[in-house]
């Protein structure tokens, strides 16, 4: 293969951070390249450096064999740079064409050629193989047909030869993540060089064709995929082997108290009949395609949505929740799925999130905060937890995000809660920071902790769950045993809408 990129020992420090430090780059023509790491190994800082949004201290960056000075977007652009951030930007009031070519759109003088620019667009995304109107609204298209646009709209740069894609498949279901696959297949075919950065190992496995590894902002090494275990890889970017999996934890989980359980759980939305229970000490996972109804059942738990029929039963006792207000009350912590949005204030600093679920604990007689207090509970947190910060006062938005996660389980422990609920628990961390968290997973329900955890990440349910509880669209179709389940098992009850009882 021909090489289109090649980058010679960059390097890029910030303020008491060494960034980059002699990290090597290569990059053929027709090739998926897989670039890994753990968070703050220097991924985003490389891939911001070749779209001209950083400029490196030192080193060589060749295109075409030669030696390119990237000063910036427009010069990245120009040299057949493009990137698909993680975070989409488009722009949902505007159509799908006007998100294209913005700022790029054919004018005779002042007024917009619409009928151009809409067929320009419709040759373009024909001959990506994309079916989407060149006159939808953005904000009218699912998550994948967003990812879609911003495919079409990197690829619109007619010079594009390299194609950065950041976690593209983060927040889209399995089915619409094999459209995308096929996409990048066809331009990989017609000589595209991808940079596809992913935490998800098979993912990897279905697209990429060699693997680039960094760790603490330093080159280890790259390797053909088949020719490489997913172990070598993980070890390569954590500098360890991670345990495959954890010993057993529980015996006769059947026998186990059960202290909270949900009984015929319907909503006039989609959920339909849903019944299951949670014993004490035990992790329940929750798996099924995107729209399955998982998250909808945890949201209609605690509250959020409300049910039009069943019952949720605490330690026994039937419980009327009519708000996460009241979940809190009866010992339920649910973890969003969007731990930003919903779980965290990230311009507060540690303490304060640790505290905003027991702030009534943490007032003096006059209703004010008492700073020492929350502190001295979150450096116990800080501790207990492994996480890594400065100090409780350091603002949360600067932690990584598996030390994120941990501030808001660190915010549900302080409050005290048995029944704890986790949405998609490590979306959007590294490999090194998920074993962080399916350690403390393990660690809370050997402590006691009742546990459900929903994940899209097959292997991640199968490997933590004692029983695994499969959702499709918004019924119960079957309840494995942890230690007796296999992807295709869940998959096959994933897929069917006929309740059936699987032991």
């Amino acid at each position: 293969m021909t090489q289109v990129l090649k980058v010679e020992g960059i390097s890029k420090g910030f303020p008491g951070v060494q960034a980059l430090d002699d990290v090597h780059l290569e990059l053929d023509r027709g090739e998926v390249l897989a670039l890994v790491g753990e968070n703050g190994a220097g991924k985003s800082t490389l891939m911001k450096i070749l779209s001209g949004i950083y400029r490196m201290d030192s080193g060589r960056i060749l295109i075409d064999g030669d030696e390119v000075d990237i000063a910036g977007p427009k010069a990245a652009q120009d040299l057949g740079i493009s990137i698909i951030h993680q975070e989409m930007n488009l722009m949902p009031h505007l159509t799908v064409a006007q998100n294209i070519y913005i700022g790029r759109e054919p004018r005779t003088g002042p007024w917009l050629q619409e009928a151009k620019l809409n067929r320009r667009t419709r040759e373009l995304l024909d001959d990506l193989g994309i079916h989407l109107s060149p006159k939808r609204l953005v904000g009218e298209l699912t998550v994948a047909q967003q990812q879609m646009v911003e495919i079409a709209k990197a690829l619109s740069f007619e010079r594009t030869k390299i194609l950065i894609m950041d976690e593209p498949t983060s927040a889209i279901s399995l089915s619409e993540t094999e459209v995308l696959f096929r996409l990048i297949r066809s331009l990989r075919d017609r000589g595209v060089g991808i940079v596809y950065i992913s935490h998800r190992m098979e993912e990897l496995r279905q697209i990429a064709d060699r693997v680039t590894v960094l760790r603490d902002g330093q080159y280890v090494g790259t390797r053909p995929m088949e020719e490489v275990e997913d172990g070598d890889i993980i070890a390569m970017m954590v500098g360890r082997e991670l345990s495959a999996k954890w010993e057993a934890r529980l015996e006769g989980t059947a026998e186990r108290e059960v202290v909270f359980a949900v009984r015929g759980l319907s909503t006039k939305a989609l959920l339909q009949d849903v019944s299951f229970e949670l014993h004490r000490g035990e992790i329940l996972g929750f798996a099924g395609l995107i729209g399955a109804g998982r998250t909808e059942t945890a949201r209609a738990i605690i509250g959020a949505d409300p049910m039009s029929a069943g019952a949720v039963v605490v330690n026994g006792r039937e419980v009327r929740i009519t708000g996460p207000d009241v979940a809190v009350k009866h010992g339920i912590g649910y973890l969003p799925e969007d731990r930003k949005r919903h779980g965290l204030m990230l311009e507060q600093d540690v303490a304060f999130n640790v505290a905003m679920a027991s702030l009534r604990d943490s007032r003096g007689p006059l209703g004010v905060l008492r700073q020492g207090r929350t502190r001295k509970v979150a450096d116990r947190f800080i501790q207990s937890l492994r996480i890594k910060t400065p100090s409780s006062r350091s603002t949360v938005k600067n932690l990584s995000g598996g030390n994120q996660q941990k501030v808001v389980i660190a915010k549900w422990l302080a409050r005290n809660c048995d029944v704890l609920i986790f949405d998609e628990p490590t979306r959007g961390i590294d490999v090194g920071a998920k074993e962080e968290i399916y350690k403390l997973l393990h660690e809370l329900a050997t402590q006691g902790k009742a546990i459900i955890m929903i994940s899209s990440e097959l292997p991640e349910v199968l490997r933590l769950s004692d029983r695994i509880v499969v959702m499709s669209e918004g019924r119960v179709t079957g309840t494995l045993n942890g230690d007796g389940a296999d992807q295709e098992t869940i998959m096959k009850l994933a897929t069917q809408n006929i309740e059936v009882e699987a032991a």
